[in-house]
C-alpha cells in the first residue's frame, strides 16, 4: 500500500546575546553556523526554516556580511525561509503589547531589507506562550509559529492528533500553531544516525502525516562534546544522508514551515501559559523544583506519548524569574518604565533602540542556559537602559517620584536627573537597589546575590538522579551511544552556598553582639533592618545647581526594631552622603551596627563619625550551573562598615571611582 511521504520541516534557531563577547560570535560562526549550513548545503537537504536573532543578524551584518549574502542567496531560490522573532530576541510575554508589536514589525522589516523576504512565521523566543500574545503577533503581520507538543497535549490531545497545524484567537484576531516534536528534539542530534532514521520510519509507516522539528543551532557544534560527534565524527553526514535517503525512497519530504503551516486546520485550540518542559523546572524555586522532579519520576515512569502523563504535570511560568531573582526583576521593570516614558516623550529613536536591546532574554532567568548570573550579560542591559534614560532626561534637573517602581505592592523612592538615576526601596530597609550613572553607563548595585538552587548540594538530603526517557542520565555514554545533551549530562553536585539574607544592595544594616560563650565565633544578630520597611519623613528638600542639583531626604524605621534613621543626600552625578543614626540605648553595649555597601563597579567609600570605624572587604562568588558545569562566578564586591552601638550614629559618602587606583567591584 502506497503511502504519502512524511512531511518534515526542519526549523534551526541562531542566536547570541546582547553583551555577548565578541570571540563567542566569532567561535559560533566559525565552528558551528557555517559547517553546519555548509553541510546542509553540500547534501542538498534543503528546504529548511532558519531564525536568526537580531543581536546575531547585527554582528554578522559588521564581522561576516559575505554569510548574509550567502544565505539570502538561497533563500532566492526558495531553500531557505527565513522566521521574525522579536527584533533583540525578548520574551515577548514580558513586553507591554505596543513593544511585542513593534519588535516584530522591526524584524520583519530588517528581514524584508536584508533578504526581500516576507517572513510570516515567527520563533517564539524560548516557546514562552501567553494566550494574548496571539492578537499581537497577527497585528504585527505574523502568520503563524511554534510550540512545544506539551502545550497541545495539556490541553487534552492525544500525540496521534499533532501532525497537522492548529489555530487559536485572541481578541478576534487569527493565528496558526505548529507543535515540535519533543522526542525528535531529543534525538537530534545527540542519538546515532540509526536510531533517528528508525524512529521516522516507524513514524511514517504508522500514517503520521507531519512531523516538526525546531531547536537550537548551537546544538550542532556548540554544546559541549557536539562538535567532535556532529563534524568529526560524521554524525551530521550521515544524518543529511539518511534524510536524502528517506527522500528517494519516498518516505519523507522536506518542507518549510511555511509549508507545514499551510495545511488544513485540525481546528481550534486554546494553549494555557508556558514553555517548554526544562524551563518549567528551572522557573520554580528550589523546594517546589524538587517536588516536581520527585512527582514527575514518580508518575511518568518513562512514559512516553499517549500514556505519559508529563505534559499535564506542570510547572511555573517564565516571569517566576522575575520573582526568584529581584535583581532581574529590576531589569525588567526599569525597561518597562523607560518604555513608557519614552512614549511620553516623543519616542526617540535611539532612546527607543536601547531600551529594546535591554529587552534581551538572556540575561533575565537562569537554568542549564539564561545568564543571570553572568555578569557582563545583565551590564550589558544597563549600559542600554542608561544610555537609554540619559537620552530621555537630558537637560533635567533632579525630581523625585513615590510609586511602586517594582510592581511588588511596596512603594519605592526614584530619584533621577540628567546624570543619574537611583531606587530606594523603603519596605527593604531603605537601601539603594538602583544606582546608575549616566555618564559611566553602569549601575553600581548590579551584583546577583547568593541563592539556593535545586542542583546546589544539601547534606541533608539524599543526592537527587535526574531520570530522563526511563533513562539515568549518564555522562559516560560513548560515541557509539551517542553523546549527551546539555539535560542530561551528570556531574557532582556543588556545596550550596550560604545564601544572602536579602537582595543586595547599597546601605543595609544589621546590629550584631560579638561571640558569647567558649568556643563560639558567630556573631549573633540583634536586629535586622534589611527587610525592615522604612517611610519618608517630612517633604525631601530639593536644591538645583551644577551636576542637575540635590536632593536631602530623612528615612525613619518603623516600629518593630529599635529605631534607625536615614539621613540621604544625593546629587544628580551620582555621589551620595548617608548619615544614619540610631538608638545606641536600645541595643548592648558592646553591639555593632554595620551597614553594607554591594558593589558591582568601584565606588570611593569614606566612613566617617567616628574613629572607630572599622572596613572589611569581601568577594561576592555564586556557585551556578551552565551548559559546561558548575563554576564560581565573581559578582562584585561587599564593603562592610561597622561602628560600636554607643556611638548612635555615622556617616558614609560613596562617590564613583573612576581613577586608576581605583577599589571596588569587578568592572
Amino acid at each position: 500500500m502506497s503511502r504519502s511521504p512524511l512531511r518534515f520541516a526542519f526549523a534551526i534557531h541562531l542566536h547570541q546575546p546582547v553583551g555577548n563577547f565578541d570571540h563567542v560570535f566569532e567561535d559560533h560562526l566559525t565552528e558551528v553556523y557555517r559547517p553546519f549550513l555548509d553541510a546542509i548545503h553540500r547534501h542538498g537537504t534543503y528546504p529548511i526554516s532558519l531564525h536568526l536573532s537580531g543581536p546575531l543578524l547585527d554582528w554578522l551584518e559588521g564581522h561576516a556580511p559575505d554569510f548574509l549574502d550567502d544565505l539570502g542567496a538561497r533563500a532566492a531560490g526558495g531553500r531557505i525561509e527565513f522566521l521574525a522573532s522579536g527584533r533583540y530576541e525578548p520574551i515577548l510575554a514580558a513586553l507591554s503589547p505596543a513593544d511585542r508589536v513593534e519588535q516584530v514589525e522591526w524584524m520583519r522589516a530588517d528581514l524584508r531589507r536584508r533578504f526581500a523576504v516576507e517572513a510570516a512565521g515567527l520563533w517564539l523566543t524560548e516557546r514562552v506562550w501567553e494566550p494574548d500574545l496571539a492578537a499581537d503577533l497577527a497585528r504585527a503581520g505574523v502568520e503563524y509559529t511554534l510550540l512545544d507538543d506539551r502545550h497541545f497535549l495539556a490541553c487534552g490531545l492525544e500525540s496521534g492528533e499533532l501532525d497537522g497545524v492548529f489555530a487559536t484567537e485572541s481578541g478576534g484576531e487569527r493565528l496558526r500553531l505548529l507543535p515540535i516534536d519533543e522526542r525528535l528534539r531529543y534525538l537530534i542530534p545527540f542519538r546515532p544516525v540509526e536510531e533517528i532514521a528508525d524512529f521516522l520510519a516507524r513514524r511514517w509507516r504508522a500514517g503520521q502525516r507531519q512531523i516538526v522539528l525546531g531547536d537550537d543551532g548551537e546544538k550542532f557544534g556548540g554544546w559541549p562534546d557536539t562538535r567532535a560527534w556532529v563534524y568529526a565524527g560524521g554524525w551530521l553526514d550521515a544524518f543529511l544522508e539518511a534524510v536524502n535517503a528517506a527522500r528517494g525512497r519516498g518516505e519523507l519530504e522536506l518542507v518549510t514551515i511555511r509549508e507545514a503551516a499551510s495545511g488544513p486546520s485540525r481546528g481550534l485550540i486554546y494553549p494555557a501559559m508556558g514553555a517548554y518542559r526544562e524551563m518549567e523546572e528551572w522557573t520554580l524555586p528550589r523546594p517546589a523544583a524538587r517536588r516536581l522532579a520527585r512527582l514527575t519520576a514518580t508518575t511518568s515512569g518513562g512514559g512516553r506519548g499517549d500514556a505519559d502523563p508529563g505534559p499535564l504535570i506542570r510547572g511555573g511560568h517564565w516571569k517566576g524569574f522575575l520573582r526568584r531573582y529581584p535583581e532581574s526583576n529590576r531589569m525588567h521593570k526599569a525597561a518597562l518604565r523607560l518604555s513608557r516614558l519614552c512614549r511620553e516623550r516623543g519616542d526617540p529613536e535611539e532612546a527607543r533602540r536601547a531600551i529594546a536591546r535591554a529587552q534581551c532574554n538572556d540575561a533575565y532567568w537562569h537554568g542549564v542556559f539564561g545568564g543571570v548570573y553572568l555578569p557582563h550579560l545583565r551590564r550589558a542591559v544597563w549600559r542600554e537602559l542608561s544610555a537609554a534614560e540619559q537620552r530621555l532626561r537630558e537637560e533635567e534637573r533632579i525630581a523625585f517620584e513615590i510609586l511602586d517602581f517594582d510592581l511588588d505592592g511596596h512603594d519605592e523612592i526614584w530619584i533621577h536627573s540628567a546624570g543619574s538615576s537611583i531606587v530606594i526601596g523603603l519596605a527593604r530597609g531603605g537601601a539603594i537597589e538602583i544606582l546608575t550613572v549616566f555618564p559611566d553607563g553602569v549601575n553600581y548595585v548590579d551584583v546577583l546575590s547568593r541563592h539556593l538552587e535545586a542542583y546546589h548540594r544539601d547534606p541533608s538530603e539524599p543526592d537527587m538522579t535526574r531520570e530522563r526517557d526511563g533513562n539515568t542520565a549518564r555522562s559516560t555514554r560513548t560515541w557509539n551511544d551517542g553523546v549527551p545533551s546539555v539535560h542530561e549530562r551528570e556531574s557532582e553536585s556543588p556545596a550550596a552556598p550560604a545564601p544572602d539574607g536579602a537582595p543586595l544592595a547599597l546601605l543595609q544594616e544589621i546590629a550584631v553582639a560579638p561571640p558569647r560563650g567558649p568556643g563560639t565565633r558567630q556573631r549573633s544578630v540583634i536586629a535586622d533592618w534589611r527587610r525592615h520597611p522604612f517611610r519618608l519623613a517630612g517633604v525631601p528638600d530639593l536644591e538645583s545647581g551644577p551636576g542637575s542639583g540635590r536632593i536631602r531626604l530623612r528615612l525613619e524605621s518603623e516600629a518593630g526594631l529599635p529605631r534607625l534613621d536615614k539621613t540621604l543626600e544625593i546629587r544628580g552625578d551620582g555621589r551620595i552622603e548617608a548619615r544614619l543614626d540610631w538608638s545606641a540605648a536600645d541595643l548592648p553595649g558592646d553591639a555593632v551596627v554595620l551597614t553594607r555597601l554591594s558593589l558591582a563597579h568601584p565606588m570611593r567609600v569614606e566612613a566617617g563619625a567616628s574613629d572607630e570605624a572599622r572596613e572589611s572587604r569581601t568577594r561576592i562568588v555564586t556557585v551556578t550551573r551552565s551548559e559546561r558545569g558548575f563554576e564560581e562566578v565573581d559578582q562584585g564586591e561587599l564593603v562592610e562598615l561597622s561602628w560600636p552601638a554607643a556611638t548612635g550614629g555615622a556617616r558614609v559618602r560613596l562617590a564613583p571611582d573612576r581613577g586608576p587606583g581605583a577599589r571596588g567591584g569587578a568592572a
